[in-house]
């Protein structure tokens, strides 16, 4: 009895050494696959729990991009119940891949929980059936980009496979292609004229070695009189994996902790080049790794001297803020990728005013 009444006792102290998730999403990340920029904006609802035993408020969301437009629960959430942030992205001017953040700041959580949404922005041409809208020659495919998603940079190899279709009116074969060494690519040998097949691709990210986004490209040779060479983007997000550690592992474990979860640069003029300064603390019991930090958009960059940060220790990272020709309202973002096995990727937002 006595060896039973200690288990019992002993209980409550191992739920509070567990990390448990005040809000629980259904999802963090939602991505849109395909998007037509000519059918216009898109939008997604993010569902959440609250975990916390007590009524939640979120206080803000910020995006990262003006393109992006939240709206959210705004009465408190009482425990145990739903609450929502509803997303409208538009991708009018805005072809390609995107990866756009939010942060959630809420009177419950010290960190932003950060959500991200993903797709690929493809032009939309008129006339073209079952949805193969990008012609080169007598080929048609669904985007002129083939979108990897995530690719860990410490796992297996991620494959992904796209159609393609031959909609002209003599066979075509496919002869070589020109790609990246941490590539493989699987090609139809012949299409015959109306028919489908699959281009497999095949991403070592452990080759690639880097993180966040990238974008490469495949030529393929083909016998198309209309078009021989055919030029093909390909998108990934690079990360690291993490496998889920038990509550021991994650009392252990690095903790990266952002001063602040957003910046405003305030007004600037066109051509000026802002800089400022956040810093980065280790609150784990080992050693955080800063492993990039990687900018949304080649205005925006940031560096630090120190990327191994000793535990209670912090390290302090410069941004670089140039407008160009940018003007107007400003929201980019600054991805911190580190070896913090509860949020190994987060991000600070930075927006700015360029006015004349």
């Amino acid at each position: 009895m006595k060896r039973i009444f200690a288990i019992i006792l002993l209980i409550p102290h191992l739920v509070s050494a567990q990390a448990v998730d005040k809000l629980i999403f259904r999802e963090k990340i939602h991505e849109f696959g395909d998007i037509v920029e000519a059918n216009g904006k898109v939008d997604h609802r993010f569902v959440f729990t609250n975990n916390s035993g007590r009524p939640v408020q979120i206080l803000n969301v910020v995006a990262a991009c003006g393109c992006t437009t939240p709206d959210w629960t705004k009465a408190p959430v009482p425990a145990g119940k739903t609450g929502y942030i509803d997303v409208i992205f538009d991708p009018k001017g805005r072809p390609g891949y995107f990866n756009k953040a939010l942060s959630v700041a809420t009177n419950s959580e010290e960190l932003p929980i950060i959500l991200q949404l993903k797709g690929q922005v493809v032009e939309y041409l008129p006339g073209m059936k079952n949805d193969f809208t990008e012609a080169m020659g007598k080929l048609f495919f669904k985007s002129r980009a083939f979108n990897m998603g995530t690719v860990y940079n410490n796992q297996e190899p991620t494959v992904k496979h796209f159609l393609v279709k031959n909609g002209g009116e003599k066979a075509i074969s496919f002869q070589s292609v020109e790609k990246p060494a941490y590539m493989k690519i699987k090609m139809p040998t012949t299409i015959m004229p109306g028919a489908k097949d699959t281009i497999t691709v095949t991403y070592d990210g452990r080759m690639k070695n880097t993180f966040g986004f990238t974008s490469d490209n495949l030529l393929f040779t083909t016998n198309d009189t209309d078009a021989e060479k055919k030029s093909i983007s390909v998108f990934a997000t690079l990360e690291e994996f993490y496998a889920p550690l038990s509550p021991e592992e994650l009392q252990k474990a690095p903790q990266a902790v952002l001063k602040e979860s957003s910046i405003d640069l305030g007004l600037t003029p066109p051509g000026s080049t802002l800089e400022r300064k956040f810093s980065v603390t280790n609150k784990g019991k080992k050693e955080l790794k800063i492993k990039s930090l990687q900018g949304n958009c080649i205005c925006i960059t940031a560096d630090t001297e120190r990327k191994s940060i000793k535990p209670g220790d912090s390290t302090v990272v410069r941004i670089v803020f140039k407008p160009q020709n940018r003007g107007g309202t400003q929201q980019k973002a600054i991805a911190i990728y580190t070896n913090d096995p509860r949020n190994p990727v987060q991000w600070l937002t930075v927006q700015v005013n360029v006015q004349d």
